[in-house]
């Protein structure tokens, strides 16, 4: 099947042909290589001999280092769905979001590619022994096909990685050491051991398997873009504007770079996509360098982030290679978020999406967030954001407190036990209950701002699709606060706000005002000193706007 393959040096140019089981260039020892194929003749029938095949990674085997797939080893992995994320969406004003959903992979990590890809050619080279050093979702990965493929793996984690993650790697079978250190120290001990047992090792973009692996999710998202193609189209598929992905090493993007500008090579898409690497600001070497317009990145010692899966600190020549790659292509941007961001972004992929991810994935939605805000990404671009990975058990530094109540029910079960009850429920439910009324003539963003709201607690919520329904709202169900759109038809927010205060019975109602538009200083003037708070839609992508509620309400 790849009989087109071939291993080009990055360093002398020397061509090989693939082996697992030689690593290095056997001109100048190099562990920099990339594969190259025959693009023109693949490119020429690839689309054709791809239809009946089954939607996963292997439906792009002419463009994998694998000459046969082994279907015994397979667990179904690639294939994941492209999600439109249209509250998410909607919010950011960036309607043509999407979501690539990793989490839906055998393992529940885009990593399952890797490990895939990357045991199929072990077992063809006739390898029974492999070591890898992991933050977590490489380890279980890689553990799972192991088991599948009958090969000896050892783990090397460091000692921040949850528990319930190491006894996950544990139970397929594989030797779990533990590092009381750095991920990058644990590389460190993992290469030695690898070195002293003469045991091939997962060296992340320097194994070709591993970068051939992740440029099936480019693969995958030309082809599922696809059908928006518009009347005008050249190419049979389709590239997104942009591609977002959080990064620890930068192998993903990487990989998925070379995807795209493989199909470009081959005339499937009209261009390679911007990319947008997001790294937790606690441990961030490749940002920082990128930011100083740097070719290389200085390390971070001591990294200072509770997302132990993004936390390696030396990055060393992958960041100049994806630097390369970007600059090259069509460019694109680094970007950190805090750990505070993150798990915000937690909170509202799974209240507005219904996504529950783990921290390393929603800090790409939080970049997201981030870039659209700084208005790097336009309204008008097709953005894709990779879901890297599934949420672990939820920790207090995520939920924080006072995210349940206490019912405490009497000791004795008596006649009076159902009136104990009532009052312990009463007590939840009538708590400064507060009553507020949605004025938007967006039905999708009454929905939302009403599902936000009611995950937070027991609010009454009224709604009104226009200025003059809220008017009469208003003085009949008494709110004790208004969040109200100023751009609706026949009568606007601003004369909403000017009918509010003529009436002695509603003008202490206090107003949000939550508005696509960008006001202008006499816009602003207007509202001075009537409202409350002024919102860009999209500003409750984090707490500003609960924060508001509970500020007016408390």
């Amino acid at each position: 099947m790849t009989s087109n393959i071939i291993v080009e040096c990055l360093d002398c140019g020397a061509q090989a042909t693939f082996s697992a089981a030689q690593p290095g260039c056997p001109n100048c020892g190099s562990m920099w290589r990339e594969a190259r194929y025959d693009y023109a003749e693949i490119g020429g029938y690839l689309i054709n001999r791809i239809k009946n095949r089954p939607f996963d990674i292997w439906r792009f085997r002419e463009l994998l280092p694998v000459s046969s797939p082994n279907l015994d080893i397979s667990m179904g992995e690639g294939g994941t769905p492209l999600i439109k994320a249209r509250n998410l969406g909607m919010m950011l004003g960036c309607p043509h979001l999407y979501i690539k959903d990793e989490r839906q992979s055998p393992t529940a990590s885009f990593k399952d590619r890797q490990a895939a890809i990357t045991i199929a050619a072990l077992k063809e080279a006739g390898i029974d022994e492999f070591v890898i050093a992991s933050t977590g979702n490489v380890a279980i990965s890689y553990s799972a096909y192991a088991a599948r493929a009958s090969i000896k793996l050892w783990a090397f984690l460091t000692s921040l990685v949850p528990a319930a993650k190491m006894r996950e790697v544990a139970i397929y079978g594989s030797q779990v050491i533990k590092i009381t250190g750095s991920y990058d120290q644990a590389k460190q001990v993992a290469a030695e051991f690898a070195k002293h047992r003469g045991l091939n090792i997962d060296m992340g973009a320097r194994t070709i398997t591993c970068i051939e692996s992740m440029k099936t999710i480019a693969f995958e998202i030309a082809e599922q873009l696809a059908g928006l193609q518009g009347p005008g189209a050249t190419t049979p598929w389709r590239a997104p504007d942009w591609y977002i992905q959080s990064v620890s090493g930068g192998m993903g993007p990487i990989g998925v770079l070379k995807g795209f500008e493989e199909l470009h090579k081959m005339g499937l898409v009209d261009r390679v996509p911007r990319i947008a690497a997001i790294q937790a600001e606690g441990c961030a070497p490749m940002v920082n360098a990128w930011k100083q317009n740097n070719d290389t990145a200085s390390p971070v010692i001591s990294p200072h982030t509770l997302i132990a899966t993004l936390a390696t600190g030396n990055p060393g020549r992958t960041y100049s290679v994806l630097r390369q790659k970007m600059l090259a292509a069509s460019g694109g941007v680094m970007e950190s978020v805090t750990d505070t961001e993150a798990f915000r972004a937690m909170h509202y992929l799974a209240k507005m999406e219904g996504l529950s991810v783990e921290p390393a994935a929603a800090v790409a939605f939080a970049g997201l967030v981030k870039l659209v805000r700084a208005g790097e990404i336009r309204p008008d671009e097709t953005v894709i954001i990779n879901c890297t990975g599934h949420t672990m058990p939820i920790e207090r530094n995520i939920l924080g407190e006072g995210w349940s109540k206490d019912i405490t029910l009497p000791s004795e079960m008596e006649s009076s036990s159902e009136e104990g009850l009532l009052a312990a429920l009463t007590k939840v439910s009538i708590d400064r209950f507060p009553r507020i009324a949605i004025v938007d003539d967006n039905p999708d963003v009454r929905r939302l701002i009403r599902r936000i709201l009611q995950s937070q607690g027991n609010y009454a919520l009224f709604e009104a699709e226009n200025g003059r329904d809220a008017i009469t709202l208003a003085r009949t169900e008494r709110p004790n606060l208004m969040i109200l759109d100023l751009m609706m038809p026949e009568m606007d927010g601003f004369s909403v706000i000017s009918e509010l205060k003529k009436d002695p019975d509603t003008a202490e109602i206090p107003v949000i005002v939550i508005t696509a538009k960008e006001l202008t200083p006499a816009e602003k003037e207007r509202l001075r000193g009537h409202i409350q708070t002024l919102m860009q839609k999209g500003d409750f992508m984090n707490d500003e706007l609960l924060d508001e509620v509970r500020a007016l309400l408390g």
